[in-house]
């Protein structure tokens, strides 16, 4: 057993770390294994040596980011707890203060996990980038905040975001309307993630101009798209012939990002998912790379992580022995 003294000099920083009613400093004891105690600004950390040190660290580092003025959420705590674990010798103001992108509304979008830094790294230093994992772990929201700051910087000369129209073969006939009435409700998610970081009139300009394209698959069908950021979406839902062809369209100074979820294929059984094909064929290809994330990348409330545990415990035990 050891006790640490850890000390805060700012009373209002340290107020924002320990949370309303101490509940940041509870979410510590229980992740931790640890006793913690308040004095004013001062905490006093007991335990194993271990804990402590690494608790002590946590927290420190923590408190450092709140000096530099990064927001810290109530998530945030288990965040830092898992990075660290996993890796003791990372620094949280790597991760938490690698600005991808600043909101229209200020808000600074960065990685929340080792790897979403992993995935950003990888946007950034290769022309292909498969991110495949479950749903909130910021695939597709993270590869549209690249893209947008990408176009801020002119070092693309457009977005262009797409993904299968519908999970099962893009059959659009039998829906109401002309086409993009038709296509408008699967391509909702791109339009929400874009808004959310670019000014809504802003980017209803840039659609308008066609520097920012939403558009389903079949759309890339016989095209070149050079000086672009190419995000397709809901890649688990192409089929072989899909796959090649969007691959296929990337021209000269440009980056597509290909995200998707392997557990959630929505094409008929006797089809192969394009997303899984390639990821097998594509494997060894130098310049192409691949980040696979888990339920413990989730960015979303706290029982997600749990439901998706929850459904992958249950496909492993039905397709298991028998």
């Amino acid at each position: 057993m050891n006790s640490e003294q850890i000390v805060f000099e700012r009373n209002e920083l340290a107020k924002v770390l320990f949370g309303a009613q101490n509940e940041n400093l509870r979410t510590m004891e229980k992740l931790m294994g640890v006793k913690i105690y308040v004095k004013g600004n001062t905490l006093t950390v007991s335990g194993d040596n271990d804990e402590v040190a690494l608790t002590e660290k946590i927290l420190t580092e923590l408190y450092a980011l709140l000096v530099k003025g990064l927001p810290l959420f109530p998530d945030d705590i288990e965040r830092a707890a898992l990075v660290l674990r996993t890796d003791s010798k990372v620094r949280l103001d790597d991760i938490f203060m690698d600005t991808v992108l600043v909101s229209h509304r200020q808000r600074r979008i960065t990685p929340r996990s080792l790897m979403q830094k992993n995935y950003v790294e990888a946007m950034r230093k290769y022309d292909i980038v498969f991110g495949i994992g479950p749903a909130g772990t910021g695939k597709t929201y993270l590869a549209m905040a690249m893209a947008v700051n990408a176009l801020n910087k002119k070092e693309v000369e457009r977005i262009i975001l797409t993904r299968p129209a519908v999970e099962a073969g893009e059959k659009l006939g039998f829906l109401p309307g002309d086409i993009y009435e038709k296509v408008n409700p699967y391509l909702r998610p791109l339009y929400d993630a874009l808004h959310d970081m670019m000014d809504y009139s802003k980017a209803i300009s840039l659609i308008e101009r066609g520097v920012i394209e939403v558009a389903p698959l079949a759309f890339m069908r016989g095209r070149t798209l050079n000086d672009s950021f190419v995000i397709l979406d809901e890649a688990q839902n192409t089929t072989s012939e899909q796959m090649l062809m969007f691959l296929t369209r990337l021209g000269f100074s440009s980056k597509a990002v290909i995200t998707g979820d392997i557990t959630q294929i929505d094409l008929p059984d006797n089809r192969v998912s394009g997303l899984i094909e390639a990821v097998s064929l594509l494997k060894d290809i130098q310049g192409i790379a691949f980040i696979n994330f888990s339920e413990k990348d989730v960015i979303r409330h706290k029982l997600v992580q749990e439901i998706i545990k929850a459904y992958n415990g249950a496909r492993s035990k039905s397709n298991g022995p028998r």
